[in-house]
């Protein structure tokens, strides 16, 4: 039986957790608004999804046992984040705080950076590997697997629109600062990717 008063705040913790899809979701939220945020981190929860399976599946050891395969997602991984953000810095020069809205990024343009970030970063499936097996009911795998996958999916929507929210208030306090905002956002994206590439290979227990 799962035990959901110790999953849910513990798998909200990690919903809530700073990293790169998040703080996209904040900078589409300042961007072009809350509602484009949303629309476009669909690409990042439907990249988590067979992410979750795969994890279900077992499929995960490859990238914890093949040192290869885990250093080149995690090359190409820590690249496209260090391309993300220096783009999110270069665009902050033009940008104009007095005429924003929501054609300052497209859905389409937007939905793609949110799956590109997310499948770039081989640790998101050892996330679900490492953490879903510790409350996974050996009687009814299957099931429970998908009710911890739907629950976590759930959970990350919620935390999605808090950032993107988020995003929208700053913005809205401090139109003026957006382009440094944009930069310091860039900033951290390309810190992410470094951070993304000097990470060790982690090790199943």
């Amino acid at each position: 039986m799962i035990d959901w008063l110790v999953f849910i705040p513990a798998c909200f913790a990690l919903n809530l957790a700073f990293g790169p899809n998040n703080l996209l979701a904040m900078t589409h939220g300042a961007k072009s608004g809350v509602i484009l945020a949303q629309k476009a981190a669909l690409g990042r929860l439907l990249v988590f999804i067979p992410m979750i399976i795969t994890s279900a599946l077992g499929l995960s050891v490859i990238l914890t046992t093949s040192a290869l395969v885990f250093s080149i997602v995690k090359v190409v991984g820590a690249a496209y984040l260090i391309w993300l953000g220096v783009s999110l810095w270069r665009n902050a020069r033009t940008m104009e705080t007095d005429a924003l809205s929501i054609g300052s990024m497209t859905s389409g343009q937007a939905f793609r950076a949110e799956a590109l970030v997310a499948i770039s970063n081989p640790k998101a499936i050892l996330i679900f590997a490492a953490f879903f097996p510790q409350f996974v009911s050996t009687d009814a795998y299957w099931e429970s697997y998908a009710m911890l996958g739907a629950t976590f999916l759930g959970l990350e929507a919620v935390a999605i629109l808090a950032y993107a929210t988020f995003g929208k208030f700053a913005s809205a306090f401090a139109a003026g600062k957006l382009p440094a905002l944009q930069r310091v956002s860039g900033a951290m994206m390309c810190l992410f990717g470094v951070l993304l590439l000097i990470s060790p290979q982690p090790t199943r227990s």
